[in-house]
């Protein structure tokens, strides 16, 4: 940990090993380039709350194919996921044990209601919920960052995570981009 030219602490996250997460969780470790991850959080998030922000409200609604998830229950997905990310880290940072069970993210779009909110109000909780990521990432240190706990039955590293939450929306950015905005734009 360092502290920067404003004088506010700095952490440097390093790529975790794969034996610090599950290999579930490897789609979204190896879809972050190296280099700063708590600065391409930032950078991401700001980028996601941009992009959302510049959708019509009517394309909250859009799906790209019968079943799938509309952008809005999307962006309810990415709540909800980093808030879950953020937690585990929170918890095996502060040096719970205690082994957390995992999550299934059908039932909470399911259950949301995802559609019934403005598709605004879902891309700023989105950055809240980013800022406030980024808040808890920078409070931790070297040693808070190699615990690790166990989720959904695997061990996994409070590093892991945090590379984990930024590749997790790396990854629905793109189906984003590639699935449903492309599909708007025919």
């Amino acid at each position: 940990m360092n502290t920067n030219v404003e004088g506010k602490m700095q952490v440097t996250v390093s790529r975790p090993a794969a034996s610090e997460f599950a290999p579930y969780y490897g789609t979204y470790v190896n879809a972050m380039p190296d280099g700063d991850i708590v600065q391409a959080l930032a950078a991401q998030g700001e980028e996601t709350f941009d992009l959302l922000s510049g959708l019509s409200e009517e394309h909250g609604t859009f799906r790209y194919a019968p079943e799938k998830w509309s952008i809005r229950d999307l962006v309810q997905h990415l709540c909800d996921s980093e808030r879950i990310f953020a937690y585990r880290a929170l918890r095996f940072a502060r040096g719970d044990r205690t082994p957390l069970p995992g999550f299934d993210q059908e039932p909470y779009a399911a259950t949301a209601q995802a559609d019934r909110r403005p598709l605004a109000e879902l891309a700023a909780e989105f950055r809240d919920i980013r800022r406030t990521t980024l808040a808890l990432v920078r409070s931790f240190d070297a040693e808070m960052l190699g615990r690790s706990g166990t989720a959904s039955g695997t061990l996994m590293s409070v590093r892991a995570l945090v590379w984990v939450i930024a590749g997790h929306e790396r990854h629905h950015l793109r189906v984003l981009r590639e699935r449903y905005l492309a599909a708007l734009a025919r």
